[in-house]
């Protein structure tokens, strides 16, 4: 039944969030039907996913406290769609552009319109290939992949075979936090990495990729999810007793995830602090638009949250 009401929530957040951004945009057209004239455009690569969802709220409260006017668009993860939201928001004038890439190669193409037109631009979570952008704000994603391979380690006694459930192919955040992984990993001889495969950042996909990889595996021993929605769906592949058998350590510090931490479904958590991404974006652009420097690229710490530390944690960041 917490599995069931778990779902749900995220239904009803999704439900939520298409009420609250309704009267801004229409993604379906990439937002054609927004006036961003006078506007800070926040592109988010998608809102069905409480993470970013985190993100908004974070931006939103820092642009009401600066008195900025937010314009929220979401790509449903479609680099074309956010593409096409670049282009109407130069074309509407938009004072500047915090963006979270969906695919961070794409983005490239994607932003150039608005970097050609002098507007300041932001890049969130993700960064943006082979273009400079006015600053670049993540969590140390590398670091925190790193992180997540001493935690796996140390839960299977350093020693079995693990798979990788990797995020959007193309995405920074991707890459970085398998290169931590990857490097760190490589550190203890006696884990072998079996399988590696993207589930795109999805619970359901996470759910099928766990189940089919587990049936070609099975004397995997831990998992490490890149994103806490694909360790939430191995979770639900894996079943309570065999979740705790197999070790899994996601990527994110969502509710959700925490939830599973402290219920011992979930080893560990490498948390981020979606909130301060979002406000910091805001801050930074807006300190741009007055004429203040901002440092190119700005790392958020991230912190390990194990079954131990959870609650304190989670009251931390209330």
């Amino acid at each position: 039944m917490r599995k069931l009401h778990r779902w749900a929530s995220v239904a009803l957040s999704a439900a939520v969030m298409v009420s609250l951004t309704a009267g801004c945009s229409n993604p379906a057209d990439g937002g054609s039907g927004a006036d961003a004239s006078g506007k800070v455009a926040l592109l988010l690569s998608t809102m069905n996913n409480p993470f970013f969802v985190s993100i908004r709220d974070g931006a939103q409260q820092e642009a009401d406290n600066r008195g900025v006017s937010l314009n929220v668009l979401d790509a449903q993860n479609d680099p074309t769609t956010q593409a096409n939201q670049v282009q109407t928001a130069v074309a509407n004038k938009a004072t500047a552009i915090i963006i979270n890439p969906v695919d961070s190669d794409a983005a490239a193409a994607a932003i150039r319109p608005a970097l050609d037109a002098k507007i300041p631009v932001v890049a969130v979570d993700r960064g943006i290939t082979g273009v400079t952008v006015d600053s670049f704000i993540a969590s140390d994603n590398v670091a925190g992949g790193k992180q997540a391979a001493d935690i796996l380690a140390k839960a299977i006694g350093e020693s079995g075979e693990v798979i990788v459930l990797e995020g959007i192919p193309g995405a920074s955040s991707t890459r970085d936090r398998g290169q931590g992984f990857t490097d760190r990993i490589k550190t203890y001889p006696k884990i072998t990495v079996v399988a590696s495969q993207t589930a795109n950042f999805d619970r359901t996909e996470g759910l099928d990729v766990t189940t089919n990889l587990m049936q070609a595996n099975p004397g995997v021993v831990g998992i490490y999810a890149q994103n806490d929605e694909m360790a939430l769906g191995a979770v639900a592949a894996l079943g309570g007793n065999t979740a705790k058998a197999v070790k899994i350590v996601g990527f994110d510090g969502g509710d959700d995830a925490l939830a599973d931490v402290k219920a011992g479904s979930m080893v560990a958590d490498i948390a981020q602090q979606p909130k301060l991404l979002g406000k910091q974006a805001v801050a930074s652009i807006s300190d741009i638009l007055a004429g203040k420097t901002v440092d190119k690229t700005q790392s958020m710490p991230v912190e390990t949250v194990t079954q131990d530390t959870v609650d304190k944690f989670t009251q931390a960041n209330s």
